[in-house]
């Protein structure tokens, strides 16, 4: 198997294909915005929300990245200030899903489409497309569990998964 046919296959296990674990797209569909915003203690602990706020900076700073469009390339004081949340309604919720996959699915596209040099490309420093792409996916699955984690503190998580 390539290296391409292997990440597009971790890319969709993350949005929409279970896996070992459950695709985003799948975990927060039902999410309300009371279940998005809630916290099980005060302090370090970050909400369903600001997960995907934190998920959707880094994969939209990718794609500037790739698409070379440094003067719109997101910035963050530190890693703290990419869980920030827009104001709270059940609009901005909604368009914050929306967003990620819309994100998520461009980089997909330009997945599929790279050939070995593009995958080869310095998007970052030293790193590469693939590098940045199998680095993210990894972040996903992580944040995906903690995701899933909340849902079921809250009695929210609807416990039928192949995985």
């Amino acid at each position: 198997m390539d290296v391409k046919t292997l990440l597009l296959q971790q890319w969709t296990s993350c949005l929409d294909q279970e896996d070992w674990f459950p695709p985003l797209e799948k975990v927060l569909e039902d999410i309300t915005l009371e279940q998005a915003t809630w916290k099980p203690t005060k302090g370090t602990t970050n909400s369903i929300w600001e997960i995907v706020c934190h998920l959707l900076f880094y994969k939209k700073r990718l794609l500037v990245r790739y698409l070379d469009e440094t003067e719109n390339e997101l910035q963050a004081e530190n890693n703290d200030a990419t869980f920030r949340l827009p104001t709270l309604t059940l609009q901005n919720w909604k368009e914050t899903k929306e967003e990620y996959l819309y994100v998520h699915r461009e980089l997909e596209k330009i997945l599929a489409k790279s050939a070995q040099e593009d995958l080869d490309r310095e998007v970052r420093g030293e790193r590469t497309l693939v590098l940045e792409l199998k680095s993210i996916a990894m972040h996903d699955a992580y944040h995906i569990g903690q995701i899933v984690f909340l849902s079921k503190m809250q009695d929210v998580w609807p416990g039928q998964h192949d995985c």
